[in-house]
């Protein structure tokens, strides 16, 4: 099992109930795809660095897991077709 971090730049336009819904949604897929998540990181709201769908600000949420080499590119190809997602971007991260 490699160590993979999922990035997500939610809608801010959103209610807070649909944020939480959309972030259990990218975990609901995580754990779909035989992975095991170990920790959500919420920063709130941020500025983007360029204007996306419209929109100047996002809802950074970064979501550590535990999944065999495959799972990636499936959690990647679910995510894509997500609402409310402007977005997103996952990574292994280094054994340190």
């Amino acid at each position: 099992m490699n160590k993979y971090e999922l990035a997500l730049v939610v809608n801010a336009k959103i209610e807070e109930d649909a944020r939480t819904a959309v972030v259990e949604k990218a975990k609901e897929y995580i754990t779909r795809a035989g992975g095991a998540v170990t920790e959500v990181e919420e920063w709130g709201k941020k500025r983007l660095a360029y204007e996306v769908q419209k929109m100047n600000e996002g809802y950074y949420y970064f979501i550590q897991f535990d999944a065999a080499p495959t799972a990636p590119a499936l959690i990647e190809q679910d995510v894509r077709i997500m609402d409310n997602i402007l977005r997103f971007l996952c990574v292994r991260k280094d054994e340190a």
